[in-house]
């Protein structure tokens, strides 16, 4: 399901509060998942959810407001909401909140709203990095996809997209690259919605070649190179899509994928512990035990992967 939010709705909810942002963002991909969960309000065809403000830092309980049509939903409007209190007779007044509106909602509105800060506080700690310390890696960052184009590259592949993904391509929607190095460690780079998607299409064409050989091959012989739920997300490089990672969508954890098919190697990362662990990276080099950042001129460089050409112009990070 698409989910658009009108500009106005942004600007509202840059002036809420700093998390508000944040929140919006989690009620649109709850809205993708289950369109129908608002209520009916007073105005024709609006319906509203409300937000536990406690759930992010810096904002207030949300009313937010949309309409719900056959293919897509648009948000029309975002106002802060009294929180509910107690009633004179000192029971508590029912609460609108986004997470009562079915059985399971509740626990998994929270977790919604967990991995969305945990994305968004992770990936600011490294944009903000970048910004300071190498701004040629940060110009290189793609600014963050709609909601609309995410929806679409949903529909496209034909799975759910995890929040946590939907979060970070929110915030950026690839990084193009500096000097052919990504920001990500081993220098590899988010890939954009486009190599995504196209990526993703190779992968599931092999797969289904394989298919076709399995029909005649014993059961205990039969390969799989792909998997449904499997979306490429980081390329080898900006301009090398050889090889790279993939979220799991089942899972939640990340994998490696190639062009050659080899067996995934074994990765129990989350993409919210790896983008941490990135960050980690940058702020206390020191401690970094996966890859090593320096710079190269306004270029960060992770050390791991780095040119032999280059390696006398590349510098360590401080720290």
């Amino acid at each position: 399901m698409k989910v658009e939010i009108q500009p106005d709705v942004r600007d509202i909810a840059a002036q809420l509060g700093a998390g508000v942002p944040y929140a919006l963002k989690a009620v649109a991909g709850q809205l993708a998942d289950d369109p129908d969960m608002g209520r009916p309000s007073g105005l024709p065809g609006i319906l509203t959810v409300t937000v536990d403000g406690d759930m992010f830092e810096d904002c207030p309980d949300l009313s937010v407001g949309y309409i719900r049509e056959p293919d897509r939903v648009e948000i029309r409007f975002l106002r802060a909401a009294p929180s509910a209190g107690p009633s004179t007779d000192g029971s508590t007044e029912p609460s609108t909140d986004a997470h009562e509106q079915g059985e399971p909602a509740g626990p998994a509105a929270a977790d919604v709203a967990v991995a969305v800060r945990e994305v968004a506080d992770a990936w600011h700690r490294i944009a903000a990095w970048l910004q300071s310390n190498a701004p040629a890696s940060y110009a290189a960052l793609r600014t963050g996809a709609a909601p609309a184009a995410v929806a679409a590259l949903e529909e496209d592949l034909g799975i759910p997209i995890p929040v946590e993904l939907r979060t970070l391509w929110m915030l950026t929607a690839g990084d193009d690259g500096a000097d052919g190095w990504g920001c990500l460690p081993g220098n590899m780079a988010l890939m954009n919605l486009d190599a995504v998607a196209s990526r993703y299409r190779l992968k599931t064409d092999a797969q289904a070649h394989q298919d076709a050989l399995n029909a005649n091959r014993p059961e205990e012989e039969r390969i799989t190179v792909w998997r449904a739920t499997r979306i490429p997300v980081i390329a080898l490089g900006p301009a090398d899509s050889t090889a790279g990672l993939y979220l799991d969508a089942a899972t939640g954890y990340l994998g490696s994928w190639s062009r050659y098919n080899e067996p995934p190697g074994d990765a129990l990362d989350t993409l919210i512990t790896y983008l941490e662990e990135t960050a980690d990276m940058l702020e206390a080099p020191a401690l970094a035990a996966r890859d090593k950042p320096g710079l190269i001129g306004g270029t960060l460089v992770w050390l791991s992967s780095i040119d032999p050409a280059q390696e006398s112009r590349w510098r360590p990070v401080a720290g």
